[in-house]
């Protein structure tokens, strides 16, 4: 009995989904902007995290050594410095290391390599690359830096120079606008959820509306509640799964381009300046498409299902 009534009840909202074609259509077109709204939180909170992520990344301080530091003394600093919590990576540069970099840099430079070449022996110090976690936590690295003040075996100071306070204004701010860029994004989600609720919430009490007349029929002639709103909650959840089919679509398919807009938006020098944003909207697509699929087609349904559910309500007081 139970399974019959379900069969029923599913076949019939099959039946009201293709019956309303016109009102079916509208449905699908509104629960399927909310779900672009959705996927387009969903890019951006991807594409922010990377952005923030290769900004972050580029953030760091430097520990300039003296030229005559002893090697042993500087990897004996590196291992404290690296032990430190606040730390997430610690890059030991030889002088002679730094010394290619710099010929590797300005080697279509004539003047400058000219120069170099008149200097007896290498004038660059060997230097601790340093990155923190957050960025908020290079001043106490630096603090650590200073206090320790090491030294060589003659008493001579082992770090030349750290360059956190040229780099400070700068690191404070990230650590002003990181934290707001992150609560911000999660306010503008919420806000937008809550309108794309109401907009298909109403959408749907419109589609129900034009059938008023027939669920007092229904309800006049004695079906159950649940055989009256069965079906509509069937074309709801028929509504949304359509809908994030073809949402699920035109992610992939501006995934697939978002290089050539981001491009076009940005500039190619921009575009070029942050290497991780190449292609970071396609492999977000494919690296977490099962999650993407389960939560665009599990807010369409639910869109569908508990919007038709809910106003469908007020017609079953007959």
């Amino acid at each position: 009995m139970i399974f019959t009534t379900f069969k029923r009840i599913t076949r019939t909202g099959f039946v009201n989904f293709w019956r309303n074609g016109f009102l079916s259509f509208a449905a699908i077109v509104v629960i399927t902007l909310s779900l672009s709204v959705f996927g387009g939180l969903v890019f951006g909170s991807a594409f922010a995290r990377a952005l923030l992520a290769d900004v972050k990344d580029k953030v760091d301080i430097n520990a300039y050594f003296t030229l005559n530091a002893p090697e042993a003394d500087i990897l004996a600093l590196q291992k404290e410095v690296k032990a430190m919590t606040e730390v997430s990576k610690v890059e030991y540069i030889s002088s002679e290391e730094v010394l290619a970099q710099f010929k590797e840099k300005w080697k279509d430079n004539t003047l400058i390599m000219q120069g170099l070449d008149e200097i007896e022996g290498n004038p660059f110090p060997a230097v601790l690359n340093i990155k923190a976690i957050n960025p908020g936590q290079y001043g106490s690295i630096a603090s650590f830096l200073e206090q320790k003040n090491p030294t060589t075996a003659d008493g001579t100071p082992l770090i030349e120079k750290i360059n956190y306070q040229q780099n400070k204004l700068i690191i404070d701010r990230l650590g002003r606008i990181i934290p707001a860029i992150e609560q911000s994004g999660s306010a503008i989600a919420l806000v937008l959820a809550l309108v794309a609720i109401i907009v298909v919430f109403n959408t749907i009490r419109i589609i129900i509306y034009t059938s008023r007349d027939e669920i007092s029929v229904m309800k006049l002639v004695g079906a159950s509640n649940i055989y009256v709103r069965g079906p509509l909650v069937v074309s709801g959840i028929m509504y949304g799964i359509v809908s994030g089919i073809i949402t699920l679509i035109l992610m992939a398919i501006f995934a697939y381009w978002s290089d050539a807009v981001l491009l076009r938006v940005a500039g190619v020098q921009v575009a070029a300046d942050f290497e991780l944003v190449v292609n970071i909207l396609s492999r977000y697509f494919v690296q977490n498409f099962g999650q993407i699929f389960i939560m665009i087609m599990g807010a369409g349904v639910i869109l569908g299902a508990v919007s038709s559910y809910i106003a469908v309500r007020r017609y079953l007081k007959v």
